[in-house]
Formats: structure tokens, C-alpha cells, sequence
């Protein structure tokens, strides 16, 4: 068996403390029954700022939605807004947005990617008591849409001096009028709903619209993308592949040279995310239409091999033709994998978005080239995926990041409280932590072989190894340990850790499901949520039952064969920035190895 463990790029505190903010909404909750004047949403809720506060990596471009718009377009006639791509967009790549015929340039100045592109001022009058229920008493106009990226124009190095001078009017031959000029770069990937660019004043905390390109549109809003891979089952001869598209009709899979299989489509709605007294997100700003998800099993595969396949239509175009590698079958001698917690993505340009996680794009470079070169067979990602948390355009990004490995390798997720999380809910957890997703969105995009909706536990054998996802106890007790001698329980939150924040899993979901590790003999236990790497001893009980011994390499070897406990791993350091613990433990973006153990059996 081997492991790998990677991480994100640096180390610093993240705000974890949510005490206050529980209590706030849970008295919030329970004043619905009064009338809430406009006087009284405006000292209760005035900023979403407080809503969001310490769960969504709050910022001042993060409430931008709740800022007065003013209207700054006529005190600057000669301001344009131009996109190298002026007519369509392909399905990923970078544009250059320049603004000319600025007079006074500012570090204040900034420019919004906007999708739909009619998302302006003029509808929020139309919504006025919508935006009411949310908190909203300032002067209308807002800005009703939330923008999917931004960037100041100072990143154009060249903005602020105004290298790049035009002038706008002569006077008996002097120029008497001049204005300046920048260009930034904006990432952009096919999220199939038309987009502008939108240039502002006034920084994100008081934002004035100056000007804005023309709408720019996709080439095709229908292409089939992001597709990835998951295993269904134990054998190694099937594989699900899931992408979206625009186009509501069934697709195709073409694989293994001559074999086809039609999809299945689905989609969800603005209706079906979670709300509160203030409207989340997922049902408010944050919205964006997910198209549609196909999904189509292939059979007839060989475990451990590799096939060609692509996936789309005549009508819409297809994907190109991709590589993939099916797991060893459940009780064949070798697995190697690699798991991890606690991802999201990083922007590819110097955008703002809603929530970054800096690590991640160097996570899944290192994961693709370990996929390159050293053969590995599955990845397994525990709980906090993409981090959309309500902001739904944030998961075409997402599946854009992880496509080069998800598209070639089983992809094997489990729910965290950043996919699942919101009041009132049937959580457990009373965040906001979704978003309002509440799982919507995540049990679309990643269909596991789970055992209903919103039910989202499951196992799965690949090679001698029996990985448990939530645990059910019928399960543990039904494995053969003969076929399958080793046998890993996986789950978000963990059960210990040095950290010291009360968000991890609790007196309760210990008390509960470790005596069942411990009976069951379970080898290896990987916990995300935490946003750093710990291993303990072979824990049981707040207590070291074995300690590893060193061998001669120096690395730490547990002795399972006469066993004594589990040996729990965190391993939720994959893109999130990194928390602090009193002892640092904190890897690089390298590919050096920073710790190695190994359990015998």
C-alpha cells in the first residue's frame, strides 16, 4: 500500500471561531413570527458581512452585493470597456480586458466579470421587497448580480503612472484633454450563460458604474465538459463518467473502441436550494444556472487496463479522446491511491473570487504528475469539494481544475459541511456552511454509489482494500478480511486533533463510532476538515494503545499484526490555507516528502 500526503502552499491562521454567529441566527430563527420593520432589518442584518462572517472567508469583495450602486457612467464620456474575444468565447481560456479614456486613474478602479450579462441595476428596482427580506435598506439601485471574478486595473503595472496617454481633445494644437489606459487578463471557462466586463470606481466598498463591454457569448453554450470518473462498485470493470452541457438532450459515451452508452440528464433548480430568514446564496446572488448533468455507466471494462473513450454528440460536438484507467478489482494484491480533504480551486489569473483556496492548484499538479508517472489507481477526496458555498459558477471552475486527473482516474468523494451545512436543514452542524446548497449540488455532480439521496455513505473495495465512507456498521461486519485484509474508514470531520478549534467531530461522534473501528479492526482512519496533516499513534479512547517503531529507512512502521488500534490521519491540507497548529507541522509545495509511515500486517 502506498500513501501520499500533499499540501497547500503556506501557513496561516484561518477565523474558525462561530460562537456569536450561531447565536445570532438561531434568535433569528425563532423572531420570524414578528414583523420585521425596515428599521429593524437594518440594525439586525445590515451587511451580509455578519451573515457569513468566519464561514466563507468573508472579504470586502464578498458583500459587494449589499453596496449602494451609484451611476459614475456620465462624469467619464470617454471611458470603453474592450475584450479581445469581441464576438464568442471558447470553453477555456484567457481574454484581455482593456479600459480606455480614463481621466484621473485610480486604485480604486476595478473590473467585474458578470454572467448573465443582463444581471444590471435596472431589474433591482423590480426586486426591491426580494432584496428587503434579505437585510437590503439601503438606496436602490444595488448591484442585483454578484460578479463571478474581479481585479483592480492595478494590476496593469502600467495603469496608475498612465504609460498609456491618448488624447481626447486639441486646443490651437495643444492637447488640452488626455486620458489613460490598462489591460488586465481575465481565466474564463465555458459556464454556457453570456458574460461582460464591468468597470467600476469607488473600490468593492462603495462601487460606481462607469462602464461596461458589449455581451460576449459562448461559442457553444452546449459543449459536453468536466467530465470525471468514479467507480460504481468493487469489480474494477465499470466506470461512471458525469459532465454538464447545455443541451437537456441525452448524450453518448464512446469507449473502449466500439462500445456506446446514452446518458442519463438531470439538473437542479433555484428552488431546490436551502434558505433562512435571510436568503442564502445559493437561492439569491449566488445563483447560477447549472445546465444540465449527464451521467452514463460503462461495462464490459477490465480492471487494472486502460480504454479510450469521449463523450458528447453529433449535435453539440464532442470531447476529446481521453485515456482512462479502470481500479484493481476488490481482493487483487496492490492499490495505490492518493486522498485528501479540503481542496476548492485557486484562480488561474489575479482575480478575486468568493472563496480561494491557495494550495490547490499546486495539489493538483503534483496529483497529475504522480497520475503521469507513478501509476496511481484511484483519488479519493473527503469532504469539502469545491468550496461554491452557494455561489454555484464557482464549480465550472472547479471541475476545470481537477479534469486533467478526474477525466483518467476513479474520483471517489464524500460529503463535507462546505457541501452539505445550512440552518435548519436536517444537519446535525447548524452552519451556513453550504451555502444553501445543502448538498444539492454536490449528490448531482458527484453521483457515489451511496444508498439514497441526501444518504450520501457507501464502501467500496478496490485492490486489497476496503474503503468505508460514513460508516454503517452491517458493513464493517461484513467484510472479508481474507480478500480484503485492509480496511480504511474515511469521513470529514475528525475525530482528534491538536487544533484548537471545536469544529471537528466531538465527544459524541466518538463515543459513538470509535468503539466500531476498534471492533471491527480498522487499519487506517483519514479525516479532512482541519486544514493541516496529523497522524497519531494507534489511538483508542484518548489513549496510545501501540506507538510505530522506526525501521531501517527511519520511517514509522505500525505493527498490525498484532493489533491494538486504529491509525487516524488528517489529511484536509489540499488547497485551503493552512491552519496553525502549537506544534507546526507544515509541508511545501514541493514534491518532497515530508513524512512516511507504513503499517504491516
Amino acid at each position: 500500500m502506498s500513501s501520499h500526503s500533499l499540501s497547500s502552499m503556506e501557513s496561516c491562521k484561518v477565523l474558525k471561531y462561530v460562537s456569536v454567529l450561531l447565536i445570532f441566527l438561531l434568535s433569528l430563527h425563532f423572531s420570524t413570527s414578528e414583523t420585521l420593520s425596515p428599521s429593524l432589518l437594518h440594525r439586525v442584518i445590515t451587511d451580509t458581512k455578519v451573515l457569513h462572517s468566519n464561514f466563507t472567508a468573508i472579504s470586502e469583495f464578498r458583500t459587494i452585493n449589499r453596496k449602494i450602486l451609484a451611476d459614475c457612467s456620465a462624469s467619464n464620456p470617454f471611458i470603453r470597456v474592450n475584450v479581445t474575444s469581441n464576438s464568442s468565447l471558447s470553453d477555456d481560456g484567457f481574454v484581455t480586458v482593456t479600459v480606455t479614456g480614463v481621466s484621473k486613474p485610480s486604485d480604486n478602479d476595478w473590473v467585474a466579470m458578470i454572467s448573465p450579462s443582463n444581471s444590471d441595476v435596472s431589474s433591482c428596482v423590480l426586486t426591491e421587497f426580494f432584496y428587503l427580506q434579505t437585510g437590503d435598506t439601503a438606496k436602490l439601485p444595488l448591484l442585483c448580480h454578484y460578479p463571478i471574478k474581479a481585479q483592480y486595473m492595478s494590476k496593469d503595472p502600467n495603469y496608475l503612472s498612465c504609460k498609456n496617454k491618448e488624447c481626447k481633445k486639441y486646443q490651437n494644437g495643444t492637447c488640452v484633454t488626455s486620458t489613460c489606459s490598462g489591460s488586465i487578463q481575465f481565466h474564463v471557462v465555458n459556464i454556457r450563460s453570456d458574460i461582460e466586463f464591468v468597470f467600476f470606481s469607488g473600490g468593492f466598498l462603495k462601487p460606481c458604474l462607469v462602464g461596461r463591454s458589449k455581451p460576449l457569448s459562448f461559442s457553444n453554450p452546449k459543449s459536453p465538459l468536466y467530465g470525471h470518473l468514479s467507480s460504481i462498485d468493487s469489480s474494477g470493470t465499470s466506470m461512471r463518467l458525469t459532465w454538464v452541457s447545455g443541451d437537456m438532450k441525452p448524450q453518448q459515451i464512446q469507449y473502449a473502441n466500439g462500445k456506446t452508452v446514452t446518458s442519463t440528464v438531470t439538473t437542479f433548480s433555484k428552488a431546490d436550494m436551502c434558505s433562512s430568514v435571510v436568503p442564502s446564496p445559493a437561492k439569491d446572488f449566488g445563483w447560477h444556472d447549472p445546465g444540465y448533468i449527464h451521467s452514463a455507466v460503462m461495462t464490459g471494462l477490465a480492471p487494472s487496463s486502460k480504454f479510450p473513450y469521449r463523450y458528447g454528440s453529433n449535435a453539440v460536438g464532442w470531447s476529446k479522446q481521453i485515456m482512462l484507467k479502470t481500479p484493481p478489482v476488490g481482493g487483487s494484491n496492490e492499490l495505490r491511491f492518493i486522498a485528501f480533504g479540503d481542496m476548492g480551486k485557486t484562480p488561474l489569473d489575479a482575480s478575486e473570487e468568493h472563496y480561494i483556496q491557495p494550495g490547490a492548484l499546486s495539489v493538483i499538479k503534483a496529483i497529475a504528475k504522480d497520475v503521469d508517472s507513478k501509476n496511481i489507481d484511484s483519488i479519493f477526496h473527503i469532504g469539502d469539494i469545491s468550496y461554491a458555498t452557494g455561489f454555484l459558477a464557482e464549480w465550472e471552475f472547479f471541475f476545470h481544475l481537477i479534469n486533467p486527473i478526474a477525466s483518467r482516474i476513479s474520483y471517489m468523494t464524500a460529503i463535507g459541511n462546505h457541501e452539505r451545512d445550512y440552518i435548519n436543514s436536517g444537519s446535525k452542524y447548524i452552519t451556513p456552511d453550504s451555502g444553501g446548497e445543502c448538498g444539492v449540488a454536490y449528490e448531482t455532480y458527484f453521483p457515489m454509489p451511496t444508498s439514497a439521496k441526501d444518504k450520501p455513505w457507501y464502501s467500496i473495495e478496490q485492490g486489497s482494500v476496503h474503503f468505508t465512507y460514513e460508516w454503517m456498521r452491517k458493513d464493517m461486519a461484513s467484510v472479508n478480511r481474507q480478500k480484503t485484509p485492509w480496511l480504511i474508514f474515511t469521513g470529514h470531520r475528525p475525530m482528534y486533533t491538536s487544533s484548537h478549534s471545536f469544529l471537528y467531530s466531538g465527544s459524541k461522534f466518538i463515543d459513538t463510532v470509535e468503539p466500531l473501528l476498534f471492533q471491527n479492526k480498522v487499519d487506517l482512519a483519514l479525516f479532512g476538515h482541519i486544514h493541516n496533516y496529523e497522524r497519531t499513534c494507534s489511538v483508542f479512547q484518548n489513549e496510545c494503545k501501540a506507538l510505530p517503531t522506526k525501521d531501517k529507512n527511519g520511517v514509522d512502521k505500525y505493527d498490525g499484526r498484532n493489533y491494538s488500534a486504529p491509525v487516524q490521519v488528517v489529511i484536509g491540507m489540499a488547497g485551503f490555507t493552512l491552519d496553525k497548529f502549537s506544534t507546526n507541522f507544515v509541508v511545501s509545495n514541493t514534491s518532497q516528502v515530508k513524512d512516511s509511515f507504513r503499517i504491516t500486517k
